[in-house]
């Protein structure tokens, strides 16, 4: 059985995750796999060998140091999956990045899948409308349907309008009982949006490994 290092941006992206391993993969968390939230997108350091500053706690300001610490004990059988918001940087160069860090890394993880949320995680919400009414009946989706899935849009403010929440009130407390509310509502088998599409094949593909 595959075990898997789940290395996100934020707080509210966990149930999200948490949500896609246990009921598409039937994983159980600390069993199977972990979740570490940081504190925001950050970016990549130029020098991927330094010590990371502590008191920086972004994602990709740790990601060199923390694949290194991974790959001195993690065995053949684990991956280490890295999920983050694309934001408004172009698709193939960030995952270019992403690959060009790993490979500066003298002790990495063998397994090591990078996925991006285009543009947030938010975006996988706003492109099933039926998750979000099973979540909130009330919301107002009708604002939705002229989005294309995946389209940089603003996504958690757009959620938060079809919500009826002022944009400027949000939270991360908002944003992560959202998460909890829809995630389990999502459809996991034909996701409408590519990039989680892209997550669950992605998944399926590293548990099928370990499945052989």
């Amino acid at each position: 059985m595959s075990y898997f290092e789940v290395l996100v941006e934020g707080g509210s992206d966990v149930p999200t995750l948490r949500e896609i391993l246990t009921r598409k993969f039937n994983l159980e968390e600390d069993t199977h796999f972990r979740i570490h939230p940081h504190k925001g997108r950050g970016k990549l350091p130029g020098n991927v060998l330094a010590q990371p500053d502590p008191k920086h706690q972004a994602l990709l300001e740790q990601l060199p140091a923390k694949l290194r610490g991974f790959g001195r004990y993690l065995g053949d059988d684990s991956c280490v999956l890295v999920v983050l918001d694309a934001d408004d940087t172009p698709r193939d160069e960030l995952l270019a990045s992403l690959q060009a860090m790993l490979e500066q890394l003298p002790t990495r993880p063998r397994r090591v899948l990078f996925r991006l949320a285009i543009e947030e995680t938010e975006s996988w919400f706003i492109a099933d409308e039926t998750a979000i009414l099973a979540a909130f009946p009330k919301a107002k989706v009708q604002r939705l349907r002229n989005i294309e899935p995946d389209a940089i849009v603003g996504a958690w403010e757009t959620l938060a309008d079809a919500l009826g929440v002022n944009k400027h009130l949000v939270t991360g407390a908002d944003k992560y009982a959202w998460a909890e509310a829809i995630a389990p509502h999502l459809d996991l088998d034909n996701p409408r949006s590519p990039s989680l599409r892209e997550l669950v094949d992605g998944v399926r593909h590293e548990v099928a490994l370990d499945a052989v």
